[in-house]
């Protein structure tokens, strides 16, 4: 577990896999994603590391369903009664009340895919509150949820236009310093679509479901990035 300050009020902790992000501000502790089961422990050492309390946690945003984002809400959620937040769309995967579609793997991809290690399931998680796209939450200033379909039908993003941050969840990595759409998506052009709406959004600062943040100018990395995977 490390931990980096990507801005005064946002940290990123470094997980076993994965990454959960720390946002402080007036309302208190919002946790983005939790890593995979096992996590929470890790997740409470990390946010302690950067000078606050887990009893603090007020809300749990998660970005999708799948288990390295989603595998450790449930625990965290439970210990300090947190708010568990979600696309309609993914609550009832979080709840395991339906199975997860199955990514449409490239041959490139079937090869990462094939070299991951094994991810213990996710307890089933309540979700609290279910949003949708242009949905405000009280996180900076007012956060927008972007909903971005494709890495999974209820994915989102969190746009925080005041102080210039997004989330992007698994639809945008940034992985040995090149920005790129994220992988092993359900629709690819729907992912596709979803990466080229975020790249064209005015932000200063990044954070991804895999990858390096952008702590300053962000924009230009993502219109980069859109520049060179075009829309089919």
């Amino acid at each position: 577990m490390e931990i980096i300050r990507v801005r005064d009020e946002l940290h990123m902790i470094t997980l076993e896999f994965g990454a959960a992000y720390l946002w402080r501000d007036e309302h208190g502790l919002t946790l983005v994603d939790t890593g995979i089961a096992g996590s929470a422990d890790a997740v409470e050492q990390g946010i302690r590391a950067t000078g606050q309390e887990p009893a603090a946690l007020r809300r749990i945003v998660l970005t999708h369903h799948h288990e390295d984002h989603t595998g450790s809400a449930a625990v965290l959620a439970r210990r300090h009664c947190a708010q568990v937040v979600a696309h309609r769309l993914d609550a009832p995967v979080i709840r395991r009340e339906q199975p997860a579609a199955p990514p449409v793997l490239s041959p490139f991809e079937q090869q990462l895919w094939d070299g991951l290690p094994p991810i213990p399931p996710a307890e089933p998680c309540r979700v609290h509150r279910e949003v949708e796209d242009g949905d405000v939450l009280d996180i900076g200033g007012g956060a927008v949820v972007l909903h971005v379909p494709g890495h999974t039908d209820g994915s989102i993003a969190l746009h925080l236009p005041g102080p210039g941050v997004l989330f992007t969840g698994d639809t945008v990595a940034n992985v040995q310093g090149r920005t790129m759409p994220g992988v092993f998506n359900t629709d690819p052009a729907r992912a596709l679509a979803s990466f080229h709406r975020l790249a064209a959004l005015p932000v200063e600062t990044v954070v991804f479901g895999h990858g390096d943040p952008i702590a300053r100018d962000a924009s230009a990395a993502l219109r980069a990035a859109a520049e060179q995977h075009a829309q089919v």
